[in-house]
């Protein structure tokens, strides 16, 4: 009997609705020329989305979703380009606030 090591099953991960959102978002935004390129990382503490304006640079959005957080600042976090948090809570719609609101100055 061959036992094989643990995988990590309290990875965390993005929901289907919560996936569904992110990647309506990229799509606009991609359509606007403002993203070519994202990743996805997920971890046991965090799962990450990075958007990027071109392949070779720091994303220039940053969407973090932390569980651990839940009870007290929110677990949702978006980071600017720099790493600078733009905005944190509990609602994933108010987090990418934000992005909608930079996607209608660039549709403008």
């Amino acid at each position: 009997m061959v036992s094989f090591p643990r995988r990590g099953a309290d990875q965390v991960g993005f929901e289907r609705a919560e996936l569904m959102r992110i990647l309506d978002l990229y799509g606009r935004m991609v359509a606007a020329g403002e993203w070519r390129d994202y990743a996805m990382d997920f971890t046991r503490h965090a799962a990450t989305f990075a958007a990027f304006r071109r392949t070779a640079e720091r994303p220039q959005a940053r969407l973090e979703k932390r569980p651990a957080l839940r009870a007290k600042q929110g677990m949702w976090t978006l980071y600017g380009e720099h790493g600078q948090v733009l905005k944190r809570g509990h609602d994933l719609a108010n987090v990418l606030a934000p992005m909608e609101r930079r996607l209608l100055k660039a549709v403008d």
